[in-house]
C-alpha cells in the first residue's frame, strides 16, 4: 500500500469520528473508503468496528472530564443495546445489508423531520420522562437499536439520539455524550464476532483508529462548547447526507 493511502485513513478517520460523536454516521464514510481500498463489505464492517472502539474511548472520557454525564445515567439503557449488538453481529458476518440499507434511508428520512418539526424536543430535552432506571418499552427500543449496531454501525448514532431526547427526555448534548458511552459499551462484543470470524484487518483498523480519536476528542469539545442547537444543525445535515447514501441515489449518480 502507498504511503498517502495511510494519510488518507488517517485523514478520513477524524472527519468520520468528528461525526460519529457530535451526529452520527460518519462510519459511511470510513466504510465507503476501506471498500474503495478493496476490503470486501464484511471485512471493512468489522475493521470499522476498531476505530469505533478507540474513538469511544476518547468520546466518553473527554465528555466525563467535561462532567456531562454520569456513567449511571447510560447502563441501564446499554445493557439490552448490548444483547442486541451481539445477535446484530453474528447476522452482519452472513447475512446481505442491501434491503436493510433501504429500509434505514427511509428511516432517517423520517427521522429528519422529527428533528426539523421539533427542535424544542431535541434542544431542550424532555426533563420529565428522564427516569434512573428504563421502562419496558425503552429496554426494546435500545435492543434493537443495538441490533442495528452489531450488524452495520453506520446510522446507529441517529436512532441513539432518537431514543434518548425523544425517549428517555435527555438534552441533546448529554445525549450525545451517553451515546458515545453506549457504543463504547457494546462493540467490544460486536468485535468478538468479528475476530472470531476473521472478518477484521487489524493494521488498517488502527490506522483509521488514530484518526477517530482525534476526530472524537475534537467533536467531545465542540458538542460541550457550541451546545445543543449546534450539533441539532450537524445532525440535520448528516441525515440527509446518510439517508441519500442509504437509498441509493448515490449509487445511481455515480458518487461512493
Amino acid at each position: 500500500m502507498e504511503w498517502y493511502y495511510y494519510l488518507l485513513i488517517v485523514l478520513v478517520g477524524v472527519f468520520s469520528g468528528f461525526l460519529n460523536t457530535l451526529a452520527g454516521s460518519g462510519s459511511i464514510i470510513s466504510l465507503a473508503m476501506l471498500m474503495f481500498m478493496g476490503l470486501p463489505a464484511n471485512i471493512a464492517n468489522g475493521t470499522n468496528r476498531i476505530a469505533i472502539l478507540m474513538q469511544n474511548i476518547v468520546g466518553v472520557s473527554s465528555f466525563k472530564k467535561q462532567k456531562v454525564f454520569t456513567f449511571k445515567e447510560g447502563i441501564w439503557l446499554a445493557i439490552p443495546a448490548i444483547i442486541g449488538s451481539v445477535i446484530g453481529a453474528s447476522l452482519a458476518v452472513e447475512i446481505n445489508e442491501e434491503m436493510m440499507e433501504k429500509t434505514i434511508g427511509g428511516l432517517l428520512v423520517f427521522l429528519f423531520f422529527i428533528v426539523l418539526y421539533k427542535p424544542d424536543a431535541w434542544v431542550k430535552g424532555q426533563a420529565g420522562l428522564v427516569r434512573s432506571k428504563p421502562s419496558i418499552w425503552q429496554i426494546v427500543i435500545f435492543f434493537f437499536i443495538g441490533l442495528y449496531g452489531g450488524f452495520i454501525q453506520a446510522g446507529v448514532g441517529f436512532f441513539l439520539l432518537a431514543g434518548l431526547v425523544l425517549g428517555a427526555g435527555f438534552d441533546l448534548v448529554k445525549a450525545n455524550a451517553i451515546k458515545v458511552f453506549i457504543v463504547l459499551l457494546y462493540t467490544p462484543f460486536a468485535i468478538g464476532v468479528f475476530i472470531m470470524n476473521g472478518q477484521i484487518d487489524y493494521k488498517i483498523g488502527f490506522i483509521l483508529a488514530a484518526g477517530n480519536m482525534i476526530g472524537a476528542y475534537i467533536a467531545a469539545n465542540f458538542a460541550v462548547s457550541w451546545g445543543a442547537k449546534f450539533v441539532r444543525y450537524i445532525l440535520l445535515g448528516v441525515i440527509v447526507f446518510a439517508s441519500l447514501k442509504f437509498l441509493g441515489v448515490y449509487e445511481m449518480i455515480g458518487l461512493f
